[in-house]
């Protein structure tokens, strides 16, 4: 089963940022890294007019978009689906799912806080919170890295995801 890793924190703290970072960290060591991005709000990536739209428009329950570098799939939802179930409808051949948007989920997280924004914290060990990234000491029981520290974060991820390799460098 490929594991999720939640990154939360609350708004402009820097999650987008700091996943930014980390794929191509975890890319450089050989992981194959998927994300999943959650907007409460909705979104739209169909333009108005397009055939695909078109399409949505008509009737159609489900529109993949396909080109040679690129497949999307429009799917109507009848609610908010969860992580793990996104991860098994969705995505293949990768080796873990960094997840941004989802606050309240079973998943391992890690979370953002930044010295200049009060907020209270959003995580605890209780809620499966892993690790702590920050621009200040956060003790909540967990290791807290430089937000910076992005080969950290990677060599944290890679002892409590990856810890069995094959000799071959494969998972």
């Amino acid at each position: 089963m490929i594991p999720i890793v939640s990154i939360v924190g609350r708004s402009n703290t820097g999650k987008t940022t700091l996943i930014e970072k980390i794929i191509p960290e975890l890319r450089r060591r050989g992981y194959r890294v998927a994300t999943i991005k959650h907007n409460i709000h909705g979104f739209d990536i169909d333009h108005e007019g397009k055939d695909s739209w078109r399409h949505k428009k008509a009737g159609a329950q489900t529109t993949v978009i396909a080109s040679p570098h690129q497949v999307a799939v429009v799917e109507d939802a009848n609610r908010d689906y969860e992580l793990s179930e996104l991860r098994d409808r969705y995505i293949r051949d990768v080796d873990i799912i960094l997840s941004e948007g989802f606050k309240k989920n079973p998943h391992p997280k890690i979370e953002v806080v930044r010295s200049g924004l009060k907020h209270a914290p959003l995580c605890t060990r209780e809620d499966n919170l892993i690790a702590i990234m920050s621009d200040r000491p956060v003790d909540r029981g967990v290791p807290c890295l430089d937000i910076n520290d992005v080969a950290g974060l990677a060599n944290l991820i890679e002892k409590i995801f990856f810890t069995i390799r094959n000799s071959d460098g494969g998972l």
